[in-house]
């Protein structure tokens, strides 16, 4: 079982940039699949991003493309989330996931999850 910790977010102007860090304990972590979810009030959940323990094979929503970057480093046990060009739309609780199976948009749901963090985007 692995047990996931989210750091980083916060308030940032629009435009500008913030990192969210999932870091991981447990055993097996390059084995993994990894994804960063969001969450606003009064929506669904939303998929993010993703990352594929196998080959590094990153996916991404299409709202976030070209602007947010999914990492893994094996070393640390952690996977790292840099967004980039940050739009109030963007404002959520993020939420880190991981599984041993693919983390996909759809379901099922990913078996791991962090506790999450909030991105506060002011325009």
């Amino acid at each position: 079982q692995v047990q996931l910790k989210q750091s980083g977010g916060g308030l940032v102007q629009a435009g500008g940039s913030l990192t969210l860090s999932c870091a991981a304990s447990g055993p097996m972590f390059s084995r993994y699949n990894f994804g960063w979810f969001r969450h606003t009030a009064g929506k669904e959940r939303e998929f993010v991003a993703a990352i594929k323990w196998r080959d590094g094979v990153t996916t991404y929503a299409d709202p976030v493309k070209g602007r947010f970057t999914l990492s893994r480093d094996n070393g640390r046990n952690t996977v790292y989330l840099l967004m980039n060009s940050l739009k109030p739309e963007d404002m959520a609780v993020y939420y880190c996931a991981a599984d041993f199976a693919e983390v996909v948009a759809g379901p099922p749901e990913p078996a791991y999850w962090g506790q999450g963090t909030q991105v506060t985007v002011s325009s």
